[in-house]
């Protein structure tokens, strides 16, 4: 196991764009910048208008063929976060999210490098896109809030995913996780920086709200009432978090019992926290300020 590569996927393939069109160049030209057992498994996002989003997004104007020829031009796998756990038969009909996915499944047919994910929730999405999009490899999202062993272990079995993200609070459960066989350790992908309150009783309800507000329900925002939850997302608390991984727990412990899938989360907050999360789990600490340097004297990114 010692030669395994840790496949962080990463947030914002709408939402940060620009922040991604500047780190993906420096992360490839300047690999030695990075530490050598990690790589870019994917990148995951939605457009802000997407009926079949689920997760919480930034806004964002960037233009959809600006995506597709970063994607082109970087050759990772777009993930498309199609998480919204409340759809409905009516629902799959929606004109932009069908032309958002027949523009990524396109991938497939003039680039076979290049491998197209989708992260659902909704059962009938799941066929749905089964039969319409099949070049597609799904990922059962965390937002189904599993934090039962069994009932995860009963998800990794299911064919129709490649991978599986499992709540947070299950990220150190060794003693069930060390035992799973490799093909299923191989679909597990660890969230790995949460916030949220391992003691928290309204992740569900959270995540429907969001869901409601995708379809254009006129609801009031969720407002958690676990400790600090209305706080807001700090990575500094999340690093502090029972449920946090680490870089040292990824080479530590992960890795070395055969686990190699990570998720970063970070949709809905801004570039420069972004980019320091980034910093945090991929780039050597000699090398940060340049890549701060880089980024910021390139571009301009939001500083909040």
């Amino acid at each position: 196991m010692e030669n395994l590569k840790a496949h962080y996927h990463l947030p914002g393939l709408f939402e940060f764009y620009d922040l991604y069109r500047i780190f993906l160049e420096l992360f490839y030209s300047h690999r030695d910048w990075f530490y050598p057992w990690c790589d870019i498994g994917s990148i995951y996002g939605a457009p802000r208008d997407c009926l079949w989003g689920g997760g919480r997004c930034a806004s964002s104007d960037v233009h959809l063929d600006d995506v597709i020829s970063l994607v082109k031009e970087f050759k990772f796998s777009p993930r498309l976060t199609l998480s919204n756990s409340l759809l409905k038969s009516e629902h799959l009909k929606d004109k932009k999210c069908n032309m958002l996915c027949h523009k990524f499944a396109e991938f497939t047919q003039v680039d076979s490098e290049i491998i197209v994910g989708a992260i659902v929730h909704s059962e009938i999405l799941l066929e749905y896109l089964r039969k319409n999009f099949p070049s597609f490899y799904l990922v059962s999202s965390t937002t189904k809030v599993i934090t039962e062993f069994s009932k995860f272990s009963m998800e990794l079995e299911r064919p129709e995913f490649k991978y599986v993200v499992p709540d947070f609070r299950l990220n150190k459960s060794f003693e069930n996780l060390n035992l799973l066989s490799q093909d299923k350790k191989d679909k597990v992908e660890f969230l790995c920086n949460e916030c949220c309150s391992v003691g928290c009783t309204e992740r569900k309800l959270c995540y429907e709200n969001v869901s409601r507000r995708n379809l254009g329900q006129d609801i009031k925002e969720h407002r958690c009432s676990a400790p600090k939850g209305d706080g807001g997302y700090r990575f500094s608390l999340a690093m502090k978090n029972p449920s946090f991984i680490s870089i040292d727990d990824i080479k530590d412990k992960y890795l070395k019992n055969g686990f190699t899938n990570f998720k970063i989360e970070g949709r809905a907050l801004g570039s420069a926290v972004v980019l320091e999360i980034l910093l945090y789990y991929m780039t050597k600490p000699e090398h940060q300020l340049e890549v701060r340097e880089a980024v910021y004297l390139d571009s301009m990114l939001d500083l909040f």
